[in-house]
């Protein structure tokens, strides 16, 4: 069974990777966006980045599903995760057994996707303020970006 929690600030390709990582390994995929309570995609709409405060319900939403995976045999969460403290909070779910995998890349090359990417609600001026947040973990799986989305997919099935 396969809890993954896929971690990295926006635009390092949680979602595409998840998606297909998820196909591999037969297991169910859960975007952490989806999570997001409506005054959090408003404000981050808006420009304006989110703090611990607004997190917090978001986390804990997350955490529940997490929980949920671990009883109905596995998961992935796309999820940014960016702070150690926010990673205990998603780990704290009881029964918890989480793979965390660090979908790692430099600033660069994610302002560039970020700038090509449509209709998603986090505009690419929050990502300094990611970056900012972002404490990287010790503790996970670190894959680099800089690859095409089936190698990454791959590296990581072959980590696992």
């Amino acid at each position: 069974m396969y809890n993954i929690i896929l971690m990295g600030v926006s635009g390092c390709g949680k979602t595409t990777i998840g998606e297909q990582l998820a196909d591999k390994l037969g297991i169910p995929f859960y975007d952490g966006d989806d999570f997001h309570p409506e005054k959090n995609v408003e404000k981050m709409q808006s420009g304006v980045p989110l703090d611990d405060q607004d997190r917090l319900p978001w986390l804990v939403k997350l955490a529940e599903q997490i929980s949920l995976m671990n009883r109905e045999g596995g998961g992935i969460i796309a999820c940014s995760a960016l702070k150690q403290a926010y990673r205990n909070i998603l780990i704290g779910a009881p029964g918890a057994d989480v793979t965390f995998v660090y979908l790692k890349g430099d600033r660069e090359l994610i302002a560039d996707r970020l700038s090509e990417r449509e209709d998603h609600y986090m505009p690419p001026d929050l990502l300094d303020s990611q970056f900012d947040d972002l404490e990287e973990p010790e503790d996970a799986i670190t894959v680099s970006i800089d690859q095409e989305p089936d190698e990454i997919v791959d590296e990581i099935f072959d980590r696992l």
